[in-house]
C-alpha cells in the first residue's frame, strides 16, 4: 500500500501563480499562422485566432514571455511598431527565416490583455545595446512627455503598457546564441543594461540569464552576476528541456531526479551567494523555458514547420512531474514558462480549420485551475523503480497545496507505472476532510497515445467526485500512467 501523509503545518512557501506561465517566440508557426492569422475566418479584427484565445483562456496563464528565445538576440524592437505597411521585413538569423515584423510590441500587449495575462519582455543582449533596451522600457512604460511616449501614443496607446517583468538576454551561456557571452562579459553587460532600464522605470522586475546549457561555468555565471549586480536582479533565469530519445520509459520517468538535483543545487547556490553578499531581499529562480522537446530539430530549410512536436501521454506525465517540482520548490521557483504555447513545441496545434489540444495541455490546465495557496512538505512512501542512473525512485510523484482561505487541499499525483494501479491512503495529521472530493484524471489507453487532428481525444481529462465526510483517511487508486489532481474540502 502506498501512503501520502499530509501535515497541514509543514508549509514550504506561498505558491506564485507565475509558475504556470507560458512563452511565445517568433519561431515557425508559433505566432504567424498560430496566434496571429489575419484574414482567417477564425480570427478577430486584430488578427488573433479566437479558438487559440479560448484554449489559452482555459489554461489561466498568468504571464507570457516574449519575443524569445533565440530570436530576441538579433531583434530590433522598433522594426515591429507603427503602421504595418512601413515595417521592414528582416532576416531572422536565429532561425534562418524572414521576419515580417507584422506582430510586434503592441500586438503582443493586445494579445496579453485579451487572455488576461501579464507581459514579460526579454530585451536583446546579443547584438543589441543598452540604449535600445532602455528605450523599449520607456516606450512601453513611460509617462513623461518624451519622444518615445509620444510615439507610443501616436500608435494608439495613450496609457502606458505598464510591463512589469523584463529579461536581459536569452541563453547567453550558449554558443548557439547570437552574441554568446562569457560569464565576465555577461555580468558586466547585465549590470549596465539593468541600470539604465531601472532608471527608465524603477518599478520593473528584472531577470538575468543564468544557465541553459548546464555545462561549463554554471557556478561562476551565477557568482559573477550576484557579486556585480545583485541589487538589480529579481530572478535568475534557468532553462531546460527533457525527452525520451532512447525510448526508455523508466529512464524517462526518472528524469524527475535530475530536475530535483538542478533545483536543489541552484537553490543552495543562490542562498550561499546571498549570504556572501549580505542580501536582505530574495533572488528568485525563473525556469522561463521548460518543456518536453526531443523529436524535432530546427530545419533551416523549412523554417515554417520548425519544432512542431507531436506529444504523447508519457510526455504529459513528464510535464506534470515538472509542475510538481515547481510546487515543491515554491520557496525559490517564483516563475516558470512553458515553451512554447502554439504549434512550436506547444500544447496547442493549429490548422486552417481549427485546433487540437495536445496531451501536455491537460496537466497544465488542471494544475493551473486548481492550485493555489501554500505548498506543503508532503511525506509519501510506496513502491519504487529504477531508471537510467537513478535507483529507488518512488513510482508516485507527489505535491500538494493548501488554500486556507478556501479551506481547500489539492494533492497532485503522477503514477509512473505503465501497468499497475496504485492503491494509496491519503492521511491528514490534523483536521479532517470536509465532504466532497473532486478528482481530475489525465490519461489515455497507453503511454504512446497522441492527440492529433485525426484522434483529438485520445488523451483528455476525466472528472469525478467522491465523499470523504469528517474523515482523516481517504483511500484512492491511481490509474496506471496517469496524472491526477485530488481537490479536498477541509
Amino acid at each position: 500500500m502506498n501512503h501520502i501523509k499530509i501535515d497541514l503545518d509543514r508549509r514550504i512557501s506561498s505558491i506564485d501563480r507565475n509558475i504556470f506561465g507560458g512563452f511565445i517566440e517568433h519561431l515557425g508557426r508559433c505566432i504567424y499562422g498560430g496566434i496571429y492569422s489575419p484574414g482567417s475566418p477564425l480570427a478577430d479584427q486584430s488578427g488573433l485566432r479566437l479558438d487559440v484565445i479560448e484554449a489559452l483562456s482555459r489554461l489561466r496563464i498568468p504571464i507570457v514571455r516574449y519575443p524569445g528565445g533565440n530570436f530576441v538576440s538579433g531583434y530590433r524592437w522598433m522594426d515591429g511598431i507603427g503602421p504595418r505597411e512601413e515595417r521592414p521585413p528582416r532576416v531572422d538569423a536565429a532561425w534562418n527565416a524572414v521576419e515580417s515584423n507584422q506582430f510586434g510590441t503592441n500586438e503582443f500587449i493586445d494579445f496579453c490583455r485579451k487572455i488576461g495575462t501579464e507581459p514579460y519582455i526579454v530585451v536583446n543582449c546579443g547584438d543589441g545595446d543598452m540604449r535600445e533596451a532602455r528605450d523599449w522600457v520607456e516606450y512601453c512604460n513611460g509617462t513623461q512627455d518624451t519622444a518615445l511616449v509620444r510615439l507610443r501614443q501616436k500608435h494608439g496607446y495613450e496609457a502606458p503598457h505598464a510591463v512589469k517583468y523584463w529579461g536581459i538576454g536569452n541563453e547567453v551561456d550558449g554558443h548557439w546564441q547570437i552574441g554568446y557571452k562569457t560569464p565576465e562579459e555577461y555580468a558586466r553587460a547585465y549590470l549596465e543594461f539593468a541600470k539604465v532600464m531601472k532608471w527608465a522605470d524603477p518599478s520593473i522586475k528584472l531577470a538575468a540569464s543564468a544557465t541553459s546549457s548546464w555545462k561549463g561555468s554554471i557556478v561562476e555565471r551565477a557568482q559573477l552576476l550576484m557579486e556585480q549586480a545583485s541589487n538589480f536582479i529579481d530572478y535568475l533565469s534557468i532553462h531546460w528541456y527533457v525527452g525520451n530519445p532512447e525510448n526508455d520509459f523508466a529512464q524517462y520517468m526518472a528524469v524527475s531526479e535530475l530536475i530535483e538535483e538542478r533545483l536543489s543545487a541552484y537553490e543552495g547556490l543562490v542562498r550561499g551567494l546571498s549570504l556572501q553578499q549580505k542580501l536582505t531581499r530574495p533572488i528568485s529562480i525563473a525556469v522561463d523555458e521548460w518543456n518536453v522537446w526531443y523529436r524535432t530539430h530546427p530545419d533551416h530549410g523549412n523554417a515554417l514547420n520548425a519544432l512542431e512536436e507531436t506529444y504523447n501521454l508519457e510526455d504529459a506525465l513528464l510535464v506534470a512531474v515538472q509542475l510538481n517540482a515547481f510546487i515543491r520548490h515554491s520557496n525559490s521557483v517564483r516563475m516558470a514558462n512553458l515553451a512554447q504555447l502554439v504549434n512550436a513545441i506547444a500544447p496547442i496545434m493549429v490548422s486552417d480549420d481549427g485546433i487540437v489540444l495536445q496531451t501536455i495541455f491537460y496537466p497544465l490546465e488542471i494544475y493551473s485551475q486548481t492550485c493555489s495557496g501554500t505548498s506543503l512538505d508532503v511525506f509519501w512512501k510506496g513502491e519504487t523503480f529504477s531508471g537510467g542512473p537513478y535507483t529507488g525512485v518512488r513510482v508516485l510523484d507527489v505535491s500538494a497545496a493548501l488554500d486556507e482561505g478556501q479551506r481547500k487541499l489539492s494533492v497532485y499525483v503522477v503514477n509512473r507505472s505503465q501497468t499497475e494501479a496504485m492503491e494509496t491512503t491519503i492521511s491528514l495529521d490534523s483536521g479532517c476532510f470536509g465532504g466532497e472530493v473532486s478528482a481530475y484524471v489525465v490519461n489515455g489507453s497507453h503511454i504512446k497515445s497522441e492527440n492529433t487532428f485525426k484522434t483529438p481525444n485520445a488523451v483528455n481529462t476525466v472528472e469525478s467526485t467522491y465523499k470523504a465526510d469528517h474523515q482523516t483517511l481517504f483511500t484512492y487508486t491511481f490509474e496506471p500512467h496517469s496524472v491526477t489532481a485530488l481537490v479536498f474540502s477541509l
